[in-house]
């Protein structure tokens, strides 16, 4: 028989000492101890070797105190801030939740071609908004160029002045682009609402506006690309588009804000028509409705300053400002003269002066150099004075428009005088509901005449 000891310390680190221990045998013979303790494996008192005692440290009474009572003052704390993250956590997920729901309300369902991009991405892509990739400013917003550098692509992203303001104009545009498909509109990459900032992400247009490379910077002289064909391409494809929005689209499209700077110019020259912020559908079938009226004075159509009712004429006179102002190198109002002697020249009243002494192709912008098809120039400017009619019932439809281009159909008969515009004095609009979202033209005034004499008002 062999009589041995084991102890555990169920992971901790202990020290185990045998004081005594006494073993008797009951029922066998006696065994001679002396004898036995030959036997290698027998253990007797005097083999036994006694460890001293190993009194217990305090530090380790001290640890398990100071443990306990840090468990009691550190818990409530613990608890408190797990509370406090739960908390913040369930305000996020919910301001998260109505935010979609906001998108949801402001986000047509249709839109399934654009993706929902995050204002983060967006402001790394634009170097947080640095005014260094400021490409263009408009009524509603400022366009910025961003880079991808994952996908080592370009865009523009519009980025509203006044979210809070801008909502109506923001949600219009995104609406009614989303839904078109056209070669000649700015297609819409996606849109973020995030952070109260509202901003919607085009496809870059590397040849930047139309009005930029009419009216270029000092010092620079885009006319050596922009020529005589790439005009009248622009002219062609504006007028496509246009009668697209019109005759086309399930909707009927009003632009309303047809200009220069509206119009965009990809690697070929080839036009884009952007900015819906005042854009607004109707019905094929439906009548103009009075609203407040708004623009850019100089492609503003008289009716519309008058009754503030837009129609599909109302773009079609911007259309053929537009197409004056590509012909001619001209702005829809400019400055003639320097000091006092300088005055206003409406674009409209000269062409038609020249016209009316059959000096028409004097008109045409001199830095042309005589790149230019006369009779194609002299179609494209009778086209644009036949557009900006004073009277909307005498001007062409976008469909013919795109007709008279193409060969299609002869030009509509242009007076060789001005037609003057009968308007009623009743109308409600003052001078004052009547605003642009130009910064330079807001400054000049339209050089309409206008008298009052028995209850009409001529201009």
């Amino acid at each position: 028989m062999y009589v041995g000891f084991s102890a555990s310390t169920e992971g901790s680190t202990e020290v185990h000492m045998i004081e005594s221990w006494s073993f008797e045998i009951f029922g066998l013979p006696a065994v001679n101890l002396s004898s036995a303790s030959r036997i290698p494996n027998n253990v007797s008192d005097e083999s036994v070797t006694r460890i001293p005692a190993i009194p217990i440290s305090n530090s380790t009474i001290h640890y398990h105190k100071n443990f306990s009572f840090g468990l009691v003052i550190l818990g409530p704390v613990i608890f408190a801030v797990l509370l406090v993250l739960i908390l913040w956590f369930l305000i996020k997920k919910t301001m998260l939740m109505k935010c979609d729901e906001e998108d949801k309300r402001m986000i047509p369902e249709f839109l399934t071609g654009p993706r929902k991009f995050g204002y983060r991405e967006l402001s790394s892509a634009t170097r947080g908004f640095h005014s260094s990739r400021i490409v263009g400013n408009g009524a509603f917003g400022t366009v910025y160029r961003a880079f991808d550098p994952k996908l080592g692509t370009e865009y523009a992203v519009k980025r509203s002045k006044q979210a809070h303001e801008s909502k109506s104009e923001f949600s219009a545009e995104l609406t009614i682009i989303a839904g078109l498909r056209h070669k000649n509109l700015v297609q819409l990459q996606g849109w973020c609402t995030d952070k109260n900032e509202l901003l919607l992400v085009y496809e870059f247009m590397p040849n930047g506006s139309l009005d930029k490379i009419l009216y270029p910077k000092p010092g620079s002289d885009p006319y050596l690309l922009f020529n005589w064909e790439r005009r009248y391409n622009v002219a062609v494809g504006l007028a496509s588009v246009v009668a697209y929005l019109h005759q086309e689209c399930e909707q009927r499209v009003i632009h309303r804000d047809i200009k220069t700077s509206n119009i965009m110019l990809d690697s070929e020259f080839n036009p884009r028509l952007g900015d819906f912020g005042l854009a607004r559908l109707m019905d094929h079938n439906m009548s103009p409705v009075s609203t407040l009226t708004a623009g850019t004075m100089g492609y503003l159509a008289p009716e519309y300053l008058q009754y503030g009712k837009y129609t599909e004429k109302t773009d079609v006179f911007s259309y053929g400002v537009v197409v004056l102002e590509v012909c001619c190198g001209r702005r829809p109002i400019d400055k003639e003269g320097e000091g006092k002697e300088a005055k206003l020249v409406n674009l409209v009243d000269w062409v038609w002066g020249l016209y009316s002494k059959d000096r028409i192709l004097e008109a045409v912008d001199e830095r042309l150099n005589g790149d230019s098809d006369k009779d194609q120039m002299l179609r494209l400017l009778l086209l644009g004075l036949s557009c900006v009619n004073p009277n909307s019932e005498e001007r062409p439809s976008m469909r013919r428009v795109v007709q008279i281009l193409n060969g299609e159909a002869e030009l509509l008969v242009v007076p060789k005088v001005k037609p003057m515009l009968l308007l009623s004095s009743s109308s409600h609009l003052s001078l004052l509901e009547i605003f642009t979202d130009d910064d330079e033209s807001a400054n000049s005034s339209s050089m309409y005449e206008v008298r009052i004499d028995r209850g009409e008002v001529e201009c």
